[in-house]
């Protein structure tokens, strides 16, 4: 049941309407909680199952870590937890890939093998859920966050729809004091929703389903085409992989805020970022902040010198590869983020000594080619990230710097250039105080008609049919 779907407009409708006329609380949060169970067994009920049953798990882990007090057992609940969540997502997302690289392993040792492949079906949003229930289970045992004691909060917190398939990863210790407070309707709250929804469909539909047509064709035969034509695909994919999980993570935040609820923002304008360090900051931020507090912190962090700091980068990045899928282009791409972070420390610390150099860069135009810098190294590592194999990669990569040949359909590149475009108005609004105070300022019935006309454009320039959001494969 995807978000751009008539079917779940109805969906969302019936579970609004319901929700906000239930006098008690209780009652709300267990209406939400088999709306949100119906949701995710609209794609696979055995899976929706799967996914309840670790959930009540990790409930009853997190009662008996408090109970343990600070006796061993806490300790071996923790890792019960961890270990368990970490095996049930290696089984469905990892398994097959393991076996088939070791089975290639063998065979180019000389080795013949046949190992067996398992029949598996990839439960939607597993990595997703999987990192939140790991939070809630380390933060009750370090102290952070009580034990919730209610399992029909505590199901809600890992199963709300808005945010169960794609994100943004939430927080128990910000989420859980949402569920048991009591809420009220607001029009206000309403108006914010109903802003973030046309910008999640105004990315998804107009910018990454659009840019999407242009680009899978190119890299499904990158071999095909000339360099600019890659380049302009490669530029296309990253535009569409922004107005994609950008756009998903709105629709998520302006569904939850008409329900009463505040997600985390999960992007920041990242295509302005001056570095690599700073890009990931604001790209994926719920993904890149639990990764640093609960694996490079505790991998020793930026203590212990510059090696140390460079070998946890990579190991984090490389797992943070991984997490997004089970192949190799998934972990190239890792490491060669990790790749990009090391360069980034150190030319950081060179230039401290030269604080000539340190003023030319941080001046306007020197800030202007950092941007540039940053976006096009992005725009390179995914090519690999978005390629099926890492031949069919560095067939690409390899084309884009020799396959010299015209341009492209003139089609092709007018809609690439209106959507750059469209994307750096996004982000240039976003850094404009004066837009915010335009949005509180203006009457609400007015803005009701500037809503209705961009939503009856997005519809006339979306294509006839909308593609899956990209991040519900991970």
């Amino acid at each position: 049941m995807l978000f751009v779907t008539t079917q779940f407009l109805i969906f969302f409708l019936i579970v609004g309407a319901v929700y906000w006329s239930l006098p008690w609380h209780r009652a709300r949060i267990l209406w939400l909680l088999a709306a949100s169970i119906y949701f995710y067994a609209s794609w696979n009920a055995s899976l929706a199952l799967l996914v309840c049953c670790t959930a009540c798990g990790d409930y009853l882990i997190g009662l008996g870590m408090e109970r343990a007090g600070h006796s061993p057992w806490r300790r071996r609940l923790m890792w019960l937890s961890v270990l368990g969540n970490l095996g049930v997502l290696c089984y469905f997302k990892y398994a097959n890939f393991f076996l088939r690289s070791l089975e290639e392993a063998l065979l180019a040792a000389g080795q013949s093998a046949s190992l067996p492949v398992l029949r598996v079906l990839l439960p939607v949003g597993i990595s997703f859920y999987t990192f939140e229930a790991i939070n809630y289970t380390v933060d009750v045992y370090l102290g952070r966050t009580r034990a919730e004691r209610s399992l029909p909060r505590f199901l809600l917190f890992i199963l709300f729809f808005p945010h169960l398939v794609a994100g943004p990863i939430v927080r128990a210790r910000d989420f859980l004091p949402q569920i048991a407070r009591r809420k009220r309707w607001s029009w206000l709250r309403a108006h914010v929703a109903a802003r973030l929804i046309l910008l999640g469909l105004i990315k998804k539909l107009v910018i990454a389903d659009r840019m999407a047509a242009f680009a899978d064709p190119v890299f499904a035969n990158p071999g095909a085409h000339s360099s600019a034509t890659l380049w302009m695909a490669a530029l296309a994919y990253a535009l569409q992989v922004y107005g994609d999980f950008s756009g998903y993570t709105d629709l998520a935040l302006g569904l939850a805020h008409l329900l009463g609820f505040r997600l985390a923002e999960n992007f920041n304008m990242p295509y302005l970022a001056p570095n690599i360090a700073e890009f990931w900051r604001r790209w994926h931020i719920s993904l890149s902040s639990w990764l640093r507090d609960y694996l490079f912190i505790p991998l020793g962090g930026s203590r212990g010198g510059p090696w140390k700091t460079a070998r946890n980068l990579l190991v984090v990045m490389t797992l943070a590869g991984l997490w997004h899928g089970a192949a190799w282009p998934f972990v190239v791409f890792g490491l060669v983020q990790g790749c990009f972070l090391i360069i980034h420390r150190g030319f950081r610390g060179w230039c401290e000594s030269r604080p000539g150099l340190r003023t030319v860069l941080e001046s306007g135009p020197g800030t202007a080619a950092r941007v540039a810098f940053t976006f096009c190294c992005f725009c390179v590592s995914l090519v690999v990230f978005r390629c099926v194999t890492l031949a069919d990669g560095w067939t690409m990569l390899l084309g884009m710097f020799t396959a010299v040949d015209g341009l492209g359909p003139p089609l092709q590149v007018q809609a690439l250039a209106f959507t750059v475009a469209l994307v750096a108005l996004g982000h240039w609004l976003g850094c404009q105080q004066r837009y915010q105070l335009l949005l509180e300022r203006v009457p609400a019935p007015a803005w009701g008609l500037v809503y209705g006309a961009l939503l009856t454009a997005t519809l006339v320039l979306a294509p006839d049919s909308s593609k899956a959001f990209v991040y519900f494969q991970f």
